[in-house]
């Protein structure tokens, strides 16, 4: 009948047919299932036919239903109905399905009070639990279905979860599990949970745990792991199950477990399963129960080992499982117990394995929950534990972690990094031999998986100039939008890493067994020494680090990661510390002084941004010191430096004022009577970081600007009555004289407090500076150069750059390159006035001193021709000469490197004489003294000999012709002759002794012109001196067994005049004013007084005929101001034969 009513004898009629293939009437499929007589078989098909109906047609059935209630009480009753007669589990299903089907769709809460009416009438008749079944599972489908039915249920048919409590108990693991299900659908009511809480806590709870324990069926397991899971969403229910009432030391007591059946061992047990869903439900339910409070409950967990088992989970293959282990144990590493029990040193070595397996999937949010759980264990692992107790393991882990920081999602590789600079502490990499190359390629690939993220860098700008412009052009609102968040968070995490890697360094610098690997082979060198790593990181940094941040500074600007990035830079000054310094100036001259004092201003004003503000302040701090101990060598003093650094670490962190701001801050004067010293402190420190700045080259601020804000420092300071430190006025000075070209002159007023408070110094030298623009300062002003001038030119050849071993190396012709160098010249020039300084340097400082002094007029006489100082320079000259001969013993005389240099300078200076002159009393004197002086040499002091033998020629030649002027025996008293002068005479006179040429009689008018074998190379080259060749009438006179090694002369010369020069020389030699018998002088012994020989020798000499010298002779006197005419004789070359 159900497939034919639309036969006329089915009396039904037309519109109680369904739509369906073959036609279903709708009016017969209700007979059929109310008929008893009609087969179980029969009624199955009609059910079938009307699932299929609601499934598909639903609207016709409900347009054919709805409008009589009385039919579809009917239906319904006669479907719960059914439901207790037929024992065909497909069957009930089946009849199940329709009548939840039915309810859904008619949407009328009369038909399910209906239901719940039948419900509590057929429980209330069952004889037995197990009829119940169908009851139980109809009431479960229809809360899941249905939203409010559960409310109702709790609501206005209460009595019936006394049956469910009785369902519960019966030993039926079916009408358990159907139970579970619907308590599970009436706890994630809002209603049904508060309304049953008190149900739970008195009568449920612990018959829950208990069927929980014991289920055996999947099912039963299933269902009440879904209850369970409702129930856990509830921190009320939570602490219930928990037991929460217990102490914490029976909570942590592992016996007090074992008695009860409490919850953890429940979860535990069905970890143990090889069940994968099951064991995925379990770490739900565990992970369900630690957000609520991990310090509460997870102590509960570890006592009872479920980290163990949740570790031996990870070597499944279920991305679900280990989803749900990582997220349980992440909640775990929150409680210290989980690590004091060693849980993740057993542990780590699955988890390492496990993301191996892992990033061989494509499932992303695994890969960085792995990471995540990898990362808090490495943070949180106490120190005294050792995590990675094999060393295999931690390779494995560095192998992990480089593979990840390669991946192509940049969420992937911003947990990498983070775990990477959670993995770079001692403790976990102290296992020796430590791996520090491999330690390099993981941060090598950091670094530069961060570089090829940024964009490339538009241009070269030092640090301050960068954050400078984004202060200016980026406001802190626009800087996310254009640096994406989560690149600046990798850029973060990439620098947190560099600096636990510094950090780490630093540590293993105390420790022995971490220098270099134990287990290198005998006479073989290893690379994973700390020495490499160390200077690996700080090559990093300059290369790859420094550019990168400086990139980042380019469009924004982050407190946190700038608060990274200098801490790092300030570790990094420990890391090598033979680069401290060098890495120190090389930061001082890119700008990072000024790019700190930004970062200050910008944001640690009113006491935000600590952490930046503290980085900052040690940052500078380190850097100071640095640059001291490297800009001060000479000076270096411990409690100079300790002061300092007292002063930096208490002025630093309140520091937080703009360039301008500081300015202005230099010229305020404390309040009178005021204690506080902050403003000094402040002013002093500001002033350090200028000095600093400047030194290295970093002017950042404008020099006239600050020229003024000194000055007027030093002025508050002297009206204030305070006294600067010596290493803040130091640094004052220096900054005045570096800005006083771009400055006005000072006045007088700050030109007396200058003269002041330098007056009040022990020493001048405590605030001295190297540096010629200092030097400048000084001799520019007369108020200052006549007070310290003195004492500024002798700190400035003290602290001078030429070595001893240069000077002997060059001798007298110094190269060109140290002479170009020389600062002084230039000033001495404007300012002739300071040779007098200078020549006072020669007789009051060091041998040292004086030298410099020396080659500094030696310099500035050569370059500076039109300069009239002769007169002045002479008169100094005999002063000087003076004093040398009647201080000093003939030995002295010999040992003092400085007298060749002061004769040479004398003798230039005869030079400088402008045509020829009479000879003044000054010129008596100079020639008396250096008679004296060649008197008390040796035959063998040609470096003495040969400027004074030059001297005598010049000064003789330069007179006038038709001069009649003599000296007076007392002006030119004879001195006391040398014994190897006279012992030479003797010799000389001795013919059959001496081995000498005589000067030939043929010669009328005996010539001597005295060559240099090297006259012909370049003025002021550097050379050895050879032997020198006497030229007589185009004789070379020499000892006849070194004549071979003598110049030999290409062309004859000729002689030159009839001035008896040579005559002269050898009077003044006979009476021991020169050495006799030197270069081939013969030796003249005239008995009595010598006056009239020195007088005739001193007579003035013609002028030279210089028509008839040949080429080499014209060439010798043309460079005569440059090449010697006595040049010095090697001893190995010029001997006497007696005496050797």
């Amino acid at each position: 009948m159900a497939a034919g009513c639309a036969r006329p004898s089915g009396g039904h009629g037309q519109r109680w047919a369904l739509p369906l293939r073959p036609p279903l009437c709708l009016a017969c499929a209700v007979e059929t299932l109310g008929d008893s007589s009609a087969s179980l078989v029969r009624k199955k098909h009609v059910l079938s036919r009307l699932q299929d109906a609601l499934a598909w047609q639903a609207l016709p059935v409900v347009q054919l239903l709805a409008p009589d209630e009385r039919v579809c009480i009917h239906l319904i009753g006669t479907l719960f109905g059914m439901l207790h007669t037929v024992e065909d589990s497909s069957a009930l299903d089946l009849f199940v399905e329709v009548l939840v089907r039915l309810v859904v769709e008619l949407k009328s809460e009369q038909y399910l009070r209906c239901i719940l009416d039948e419900s509590q009438k057929e429980l209330c008749k069952a004889n037995t639990m197990r009829g119940s079944l169908p009851t139980f599972t109809l009431l479960g489908k229809l809360a899941d279905a249905i939203p409010g039915f559960a409310d109702i249920l709790v609501v206005e048919h209460s009595n019936l979860v006394d049956h469910l409590l009785m369902g519960l108990m019966y030993p039926n693991e079916g009408i358990k599990a159907a139970v579970c299900y619907l308590y599970g659908k009436l706890y994630s009511s809002p209603v049904g949970t508060e309304r049953l809480s008190a149900h739970f806590e008195e009568r449920l709870c612990g018959l829950f745990l208990n069927t929980l324990g014991r289920a055996q069926t999947k099912e039963l397991q299933v269902n009440c792991l879904g209850l369970l899971k409702e129930l856990l969403k509830s921190d009320y229910f939570v602490s219930i199950l928990m037991n929460n009432s217990r102490t914490e030391e029976e909570s942590e007591n592992p016996d007090f477990l074992e008695g009860e059946n409490p919850l953890p061992l429940v979860l535990k047990k069905l970890l143990l399963t090889r069940d994968e869903m099951l064991q995925a439900a379990s770490s739900h339910c565990v992970t369900a129960v630690l957000v609520h409070s991990p310090s509460r409950y997870a102590p509960a967990f570890i006592h009872a080992d479920v980290p163990e088992f949740l570790f031996e989970c990870l070597s499944c293959n279920s991305e679900i499982l280990i989803w749900s282990v990582y997220c349980c144990l992440l909640l775990l590493t929150e409680e210290h117990l989980f690590f004091s029990k060693c849980h993740t040193v057993y542990g780590i070595e699955s988890l390492v394995r496990s993301l191996q397996d892992v990033l061989q999937l494509n499932n992303v949010e695994l890969h960085k929950q792995g990471l995540l759980l990898f990362t808090e264990i490495l943070k949180r692992q106490p120190v005294e534990i050792k995590l990675f107790t094999n060393r295999g393991v931690c390779i494995e882990a560095i192998d992990v972690l480089m593979e990840t920081v390669n991946c192509p999602v940049l969420e992937v590789v911003v947990e990498a990094v983070r775990a990477v600079a959670a993995f770079l502490r001692k403790d976990h990499l102290s296992s020796p031999p430590v791996p520090y190359e491999e330690l390099q390629k993981l941060l090598e690939a950091v670094l530069k998986r961060c570089a090829d993220l940024s964009p490339p860098q538009s241009s070269k700008r030092h640090a301050g100039d960068l954050l400078f412009s984004v202060s200016q052009s980026h406001p802190a609102s626009r800087n996310l939008s254009r640096v994406p968040q989560r690149q600046g968070q990798f850029l973060l995490n990439t620098l947190e890493s560099f600096r636990n890697a510094c950090r780490l360094a630093v540590e293993f610098q105390s420790d022995p067994m971490a220098q270099e690997n134990a287990f290198t082979a005998p006479n073989s060198e290893s690379k994973d020494t700390l020495s490499n790593f160390s200077e690996f990181l700080l090559r990093i940094c300059d290369s790859l680090c420094i550019p990168m941040v400086m990139n980042y500074l380019e469009r924004a600007v982050s407190p946190s990661v700038m608060e990274v990035f200098i801490s790092t830079l300030n570790t990094l000054f420990t890391v090598v510390p033979n680069m401290r310094n060098k890495f120190s100036k090389k930061l001082a001259s890119s700008s990072f002084i000024r790019l700190t004092l930004e970062l200050k201003a910008r944001f640690c004003s009113v006491q935000s941004n600590p952490a930046l503000n503290q980085a900052c302040s040690s940052f500078l701090c380190s850097l100071c010191l640095s640059l001291y101990s490297a800009t001060e060598k000479k000076r270096t003093s411990s409690q100079e430096e300790q002061e300092m650094s007292e002063l930096l670490q208490k002025g630093l962190p309140q520091l937080n004022y703009t360039v301008a701001e500081s300015l202005l801050l230099l010229a305020e004067t404390p309040e009178p009577f005021s204690l506080d010293q902050s403003l000094c402190s402040h002013q002093h420190c500001f002033i350090l970081l200028l000095y600093f700045a400047y030194t290295l080259g970093d002017r950042f601020v404008p020099e006239a600007e600050l020229f003024l804000a000194i000055r007027n420092f030093l002025l508050s300071a002297q009206d204030h009555g305070d006294c600067p430190p010596p290493y803040i006025l130091r640094a004052a000075l220096y900054l005045l004289a570096v800005c006083q070209d771009k400055g006005k002159a000072l006045d007088l007023r700050s030109l007396c407090t200058i003269r002041r408070i330098l007056d009040n110094l022990p020493d001048l030298s405590l605030v001295y500076v190297h540096c010629p623009l200092l030097l400048k300062f000084f001799l520019r002003y007369p108020e200052l150069m006549g007070r310290f001038g003195h004492q500024v030119l002798q700190l400035w050849f003290s602290w001078g750059a030429c070595k001893q071993a240069e000077t002997e190396e060059a001798g007298f012709g110094m190269s060109e390159q140290l002479n170009s160098a020389n600062p002084l010249l230039p000033i001495l020039k404007s300012n002739s006035s300071i040779l007098l300084i200078l020549l006072d340097l020669v007789c009051s400082s060091s041998v040292e001193v004086a030298w410099k002094v020396l080659m500094t007029l030696r310099t500035f006489l050569e370059r500076n021709e039109d300069v009239l100082v002769c007169d002045l320079l002479r008169s100094q000259f005999l002063q000087i000469l003076q004093q040398l001969l009647v201080e000093s013993s003939s030995a002295s005389l010999q040992a003092n490197r400085n007298l060749p240099i002061l004769l040479s300078l004398l003798f230039l200076v005869q030079l400088r004489s402008k045509g020829v002159r009479e000879l003044d009393s000054t010129d008596f004197r100079l020639l008396h003294q250096v008679s004296n002086l060649c008197g008390k040499c040796r035959p063998r002091d040609t470096d003495l000999l040969q400027p004074s033998l030059n001297f005598l020629y010049w000064n003789l030649h330069q007179t006038t012709p038709c001069s009649q002027q003599r000296g007076s025996p007392d002006t030119l008293s004879r001195p006391n002759r040398s014994p190897e002068c006279s012992h030479l005479q003797e010799e000389e006179a001795n013919p059959a002794v001496s081995e000498h040429h005589a000067v030939p009689e043929s010669c009328p008018a005996t010539e001597l012109l005295l060559l240099s074998a090297g006259d012909h190379w370049p003025k002021h080259s550097p050379r050895c001196y050879a032997t020198t060749a006497i030229i007589t009438a185009g004789c070379c006179l020499a000892p006849p067994c070194h004549a071979t090694g003598l110049l030999t002369c290409c062309q004859s010369a000729e002689p030159f005049g009839a001035c008896p020069v040579a005559e002269r020389l050898a009077a003044l030699s006979s009476c021991g004013c020169l050495p006799g018998n030197l270069g081939g002088i013969p030796v003249h012994e005239e008995p009595g007084c010598c006056s009239t020989c020195c007088l005739t020798a001193l007579a003035p000499i013609p002028a030279l005929h210089t028509t008839q010298w040949g080429p080499e002779v014209l060439s010798a006197a043309r460079s005569s101001q440059a090449d010697d005419f006595v040049s010095e004789i090697s001893e190995q070359q010029y001997y006497f034969s007696k005496r050797n």
